[in-house]
């Protein structure tokens, strides 16, 4: 199959995947702003970074572990293959444990620390305590997604996800308000998703297709280390968007009190479909990259970035457009009780906010690209620019200058910074890369003399 038949296969599947991932969260903010108006936006906005956590974790093992199962797969080292997958659903299920304990005994300290005053600190509470507990099945649902997806079955995986979103948005509605279940409805509809996608997943193995399988030598330290080198950065990616919010969620509360926090909530879970997005795109590519490097095929590398690129170009203007267009209608399906402060800071931050997606795209697919090459150290820079050294700062500054226009301001300068940064990464690795080979060849030829 040609590069751009694969690119067109693995992305259109993992788009359209992350789509209806990403309705996870945005289904529970349009549930719980019908169902508990204003004060049920601050309390989601609030602890919802803790799910960023979660999934971030679930994608350091994923990304990470599927990535050097991808190689090894290409160079034909079926038994290190294997190993890599049972040390990543070892230190997985590690990681989850500690969620779960933080679930059970610290869920109220928690969401207090994260800004919740006596009015949402109960609602904020509920909700992080049932994510926390379902915190195993979300990271292996990511972990078994992206084995499966560099085994070659990208369809089965954006199944997956398209079952557990729709089951997710179902469930909502009925545990919300059919079965009178409040926030602890909106989470446990999140948590049996998992179930659901898990369910989809283990058809996979019923039928044998899997090519990869649990071995007795449980944990190696290199491997380790492997895997969470290569996954770091979609960890980072993820975390530091709820760090972000966190930060955001202080600044906003001293600047605009709780109707702030829940307009920045309308805008952040909708940039959480934007980000799906591209992070489709990203994914899409990953096992494509990560095989044709394995086997030292660097056209078809080239190509594919290429591919990945444009793409997300031509849709981040598509999304701009039909975002700056519809701002007041988008923000109006979540202001269920009109609040006029709440319709006119989040309309204007909408516009502003969403210049940042062309920045925001090209970050994503190079961190990726740099993943899938094993080249960990631009993509470690990239994230943790993006994620926490850049945009923090950035942020107590230009809400300091401009209030709440520049909080909005605070993502397109971040993003767009660590863009020219990130492509000169690119160049200066391509421009290695041109250099050792010439070496190579100058090499070659002297030993052949």
């Amino acid at each position: 199959m040609s590069c751009f038949k694969m690119f067109a296969k693995y992305s259109f599947f993992n788009v359209l995947g992350m789509l209806c991932l990403s309705c996870y969260i945005l289904a529970d903010t349009f549930f719980v702003s019908k169902g508990f108006g204003a004060n049920g936006l601050t309390a989601l906005n609030l602890v919802i970074p803790i799910y960023s956590f979660i999934y971030g974790s679930g994608l350091l093992f994923g990304i990470g572990g599927a990535t050097k199962y991808s190689i090894l797969r290409s160079q034909n080292e079926k038994s290190s293959a294997n190993r890599v997958f049972t040390n990543t659903v070892f230190l997985a299920l590690c990681l989850a444990t500690v969620f779960c304990v933080i679930g059970i005994f610290f869920s109220e300290s928690v969401t207090q620390i994260l800004g919740a005053d006596e009015t949402v600190l109960q609602m904020g509470t509920t909700y992080l305590r049932v994510l926390l507990l379902f915190a195993p099945l979300i990271m292996l649902n990511n972990v078994f997604l992206c084995f499966i997806r560099n085994d070659g079955a990208p369809q089965l995986a954006m199944f997956a996800m398209i079952t557990g979103s729709f089951s997710n948005v179902l469930l909502d509605y009925v545990f919300i308000f059919s079965l009178k279940m409040g926030f602890f409805g909106a989470a446990f509809a999140s948590g049996i998703a998992q179930i659901v996608s898990l369910l989809v997943i283990s058809s996979f193995f019923l039928r044998k297709k899997n090519n990869f399988h649990f071995v007795k030598n449980i944990f190696g330290r290199l491997i380790s280390k492997d895997i969470i080198s290569n996954g770091l950065p979609s960890l980072i990616t993820e975390t530091s968007s709820g760090v972000i919010m966190i930060v955001f969620n202080m600044i906003i509360l001293n600047l605009q009190g709780n109707v702030g926090v829940a307009a920045y909530g309308i805008i952040a879970n909708l940039s959480l479909v934007v980000i799906a997005i591209y992070t489709g795109i990203a994914q899409g590519i990953q096992p494509l990259i990560s095989s044709n490097y394995g086997t030292n095929n660097h056209t078809n590398v080239k190509t594919i970035l290429r591919y990945a690129i444009i793409t997300m170009t031509i849709i981040s203007g598509i999304i701009y457009i039909c975002i700056f267009f519809n701002a007041t209608p988008l923000v109006n399906a979540f202001n269920y009780e009109q609040n006029i402060l709440l319709q006119n800071t989040a309309t204007t931050g909408l516009k502003i906010y969403f210049i940042t997606c062309l920045f925001t795209g090209l970050n994503i697919i190079l961190s990726i690209y740099f993943t899938s090459t094993e080249h960990a150290r631009p993509a470690h820079i990239i994230t943790a620019l993006r994620g926490f050294l850049i945009i923090i700062p950035m942020a107590f500054l230009l809400s300091t200058i401009g209030g709440m226009i520049g909080i909005w301001l605070v993502f397109p300068t971040t993003e767009l910074i660590v863009s020219i940064i990130g492509i000169t990464l690119y160049y200066f690795k391509k421009k290695n890369v041109i250099l050792n080979n010439q070496i190579k060849n100058k090499t070659k030829n002297s030993l052949s003399v």
